[in-house]
């Protein structure tokens, strides 16, 4: 049976078993028909295709369009993630800054992160600080009553006569139960004090990824702000778009995160081994981010180092007592009247002799 309207051309191609069209006769098409009967007369299979837009990579000024995949290839997840609707919106919200305040580029990158770092991971590093100390506060009254749980199980494990294991396994639950009660009772769970990284990563990524679609010419920008980053640097980088060739900011930026680290170390007099690990990873990790900086753009670059710096000195502002009385963060034992002076003479410890 053939349509003989042209709105009911699409249940012919939804319903027919066949992808083909056979060429009707002239009596089988009413009049005014000529557009089925040409859509008809096509031997190929009738295959639907979706066209992507594929954005264009700018290279020292040259916009080439990258190479379209093979059919039925999917994007991998750093394609998708570099593409996705939060970097887009970061890019606007970067161009709409450097649009408003006319600052050139590197002080929008500058300007920016000062301001994201601040009213996001300050409080936020500030709520750390205040569940660390209620931990800690806690320590003295947990030991209490673990010696006093000791007692009893062992009382216990005598009147059931149970073996050594069997014991230490009922005092180890019973304790975890004790903590988790406390821990309920003071509001301070250990895993809140984790909030802050959970919030920092993202958005250390989130703005990484908008940087280097600016500064590629990949974003919905378009050439003219890879343009305005080209000239937008200052000093040894006034293309924000090249990577740092004389690596002055990844040095920078490896040295930073690693004084970091070693004041957060600095706060364990004795560490445990997982926490001796993580200290020793972080450290591997701040050197590879060294040669990874000098690869990419001096945007990100730039944003990474401004990023560590803001880091480093509201780590050394939540260690101040007068901020920690103004944000109620309780006195802990090992809290000091002179945080940086014991701080220094700690770093002064940790070097190599």
């Amino acid at each position: 049976m053939v349509c003989r309207c042209l709105p009911r051309l699409t249940c012919r191609l939804a319903t027919s078993a066949s992808c083909h069209f056979r060429r009707p006769g002239p009596a089988s098409l009413p009049c005014g028909s000529r557009l089925l009967s040409d859509f008809a007369c096509s031997k190929a299979p009738f295959v639907t295709r979706r066209w992507s837009c594929y954005k264009g990579r700018v290279d020292h000024g040259v916009r080439t369009l990258s190479s379209v995949p093979s059919p039925g290839a999917t994007p991998g997840l750093y394609e998708r993630f570099a593409d996705s609707a939060v970097v887009h919106f970061t890019e606007d919200v970067l161009t709409s800054v450097q649009q408003t305040t006319g600052l050139p580029w590197w002080a929008t990158v500058v300007c920016t992160t000062v301001t994201l770092r601040t009213a996001v991971t300050l409080p936020l590093g500030a709520y750390q600080s205040l569940i660390i100390a209620k931990v800690e506060a806690l320590q003295p009254e947990i030991a209490e009553l673990a010696k006093q749980l000791h007692y009893e199980v062992s009382v216990r494990a005598q009147q059931r006569g149970w073996a050594q294991k069997e014991a230490r396994f009922h005092f180890k639950k019973t304790l975890r139960r004790i903590v988790a009660e406390l821990y309920v009772r003071d509001n301070c769970h250990p895993f809140k004090a984790s909030l802050l990284i959970w919030v920092q990563l993202p958005m250390w990524l989130i703005v990484s990824f908008a940087l280097r679609n600016l500064s590629l010419g990949t974003s919905d920008t378009g050439a003219a702000v890879h343009e305005a980053l080209g000239t937008g640097g200052a000093l040894w980088f006034p293309d924000l778009t090249l990577p740092d060739t004389t690596w002055l900011m990844p040095v920078s930026l490896g040295l930073l995160n690693l004084l970091i680290i070693e004041i957060f170390a600095s706060r364990k007099l004795e560490p445990t081994k997982f926490q001796t690990w993580v200290t020793h990873f972080m450290r591997g990790i701040s050197l590879v981010m060294i040669p990874v900086a000098a690869t990419v753009p001096s945007s990100m670059s730039l944003y990474w180092l401004t990023s560590s710096a803001v880091g480093l000195l509201h780590n050394l502002l939540l260690r101040s007592p007068t901020l920690r009385r103004l944000c109620h963060i309780p006195r802990g034992h090992n809290d000091s009247d002179t945080p940086y002076r014991d701080l220094w003479g700690a770093l002064r410890a940790r070097l190599p002799r």
